[in-house]
């Protein structure tokens, strides 16, 4: 033992989630934070014991070595049992529904980072879905993505997909909530449910368009698919762009913050201030009061603030991100907990509503719903939610 002693931090800890490791080696004498340990665990990464030396190598003597040479060819013989190296799992196919400027963004990415064999991307504009997938085929001569590519109007390219992906809808103009886009979007999105429990009926489906709960909510109950295997993307963007507002207003790196949103994709959504460090230590450390809820209110805010500027759409290249995360998440490429719009089944207090909360994802969608530990304000922000979006739900089926 060279006896140097190395302190685990909260840094190392998080550095690691984002390089994508499983586990942290800790050596003898090794000092790991109370907040290491805490960050490890939500994130999923395991701090495992390393021997306190190096083991001596273990030398044989000729005469044996042949001897179990030669024990090995005896019929009898069978070998140890290999403990499989685990690593991320590969898509089949993966359907996305909708070639708009999340579904164009997405498939990108998708073939870029190789998450799926094949990708199908669906249209009901002739020739958009084509194009694009044509496109990125050429790109593949660069970026030597061996994903299979394909695209068209005919929802039968999703036969018996594993994954779907649904950002078709109108989006957002300036002027216009999330919610203003349930009734026109739920035509759309309850045609593709239709089609969907026929032609994918064992699929897992992750919901982007807006309102992406009420969506949500909608595919859960036309496909009768099973909660674990309907999600919807929300909270992962949500977070980014709060961890966003955070840095900025403290001044350091974003890879520096940790936070999460949950509740409803909409104004209803709720930052958790009190989850939420920057670089290991609470916010308060950092920001004021004022700051923070200055932080959570641009949060709110944020999906606005692209489409005023846009004028003529929402965000695109951000929901796209937010939406690999999901899909990466349910590979394995990612660990630990993960925000997504879910129906809830006493979750938090909350049943048969559909709404933001930590999950814990395999490739069939939900492995687990987590509660956290939140503030008495944080806990009745999210009931809040989930009266709004009851009510929202229940006002469009009159």
């Amino acid at each position: 033992m060279n006896g140097r002693r190395s302190v685990i931090a909260d840094e190392l800890v998080r550095d690691a989630f984002q390089r994508g490791r499983l586990h942290i080696d800790i050596a003898p004498g090794d000092i790991i934070t109370a907040q290491a340990r805490e960050t490890a665990d939500r994130l999923g990464i395991q701090l495992l014991d390393k021997p306190s030396e190096q083991p001596i190598p273990y030398r044989t003597d000729g005469t044996t070595a042949a001897r179990r040479v030669m024990y090995r060819h005896h019929p009898g013989w069978e070998p140890p049992t290999r403990v499989p190296y685990k690593r991320p799992r590969k898509i089949s196919n993966l359907a996305l529904i909708g070639a708009g400027g999340v579904g164009s963004h997405l498939i990108h990415l998708a073939a870029d980072r190789q998450v799926a064999s094949e990708i199908s991307l669906i249209d009901i504009l002739p020739g958009a879905a084509e194009a694009i997938a044509l496109d990125l085929q050429h790109a593949s001569g660069i970026t030597g993505s061996g994903t299979r590519l394909q695209g068209g109007t005919d929802m039968s390219l999703a036969a018996d997909a594993d994954v779907i992906v649904v950002t078709a809808g109108r989006p957002r103009t300036p002027g216009m909530s999330r919610s203003d886009l349930q009734e026109v979007n739920a035509r759309v999105i309850r045609g593709i449910a239709e089609s969907i429990s026929t032609i994918a009926p064992n699929s897992t489906v992750i919901v982007v368009s807006n309102p992406v709960d009420e969506m949500t909510s909608l595919m859960l109950d036309t496909t009768g698919f099973a909660r674990e295997r309907v999600i919807g993307m929300a909270g992962t963007l949500d977070s980014a762009r709060f961890r966003d507002a955070l840095a900025q207003a403290a001044g350091v790196a974003v890879v520096d913050v940790s936070a999460i949103t949950l509740g409803s994709h909409g104004d209803e959504m709720v930052p958790i201030a009190s989850k939420a460090t920057i670089r290991g230590r609470p916010l308060r450390e950092f920001l004021s009061d004022d700051t923070i809820e200055q932080c959570r209110q641009k949060t709110i805010g944020a999906g606005a603030a692209v489409v005023s500027l846009r004028k003529t759409g929402s965000a695109t290249f951000a929901p796209a991100h937010a939406t690999m995360e999901l899909i990466e998440h349910m590979c394995g490429a990612r660990t630990g907990l993960v925000p997504a719009s879910v129906r809830l089944v006493g979750e938090y207090g909350i049943k048969d509503t559909v709404l933001g909360v930590p999950c814990k994802l395999g490739m069939s969608g939900v492995v687990e719903v987590i509660e956290l530990q939140l503030t008495d304000t944080e806990t009745a922000e999210l009931q809040q939610a989930a009266e709004a979006i009851r009510a929202r739900i229940g006002s469009s089926r009159k």
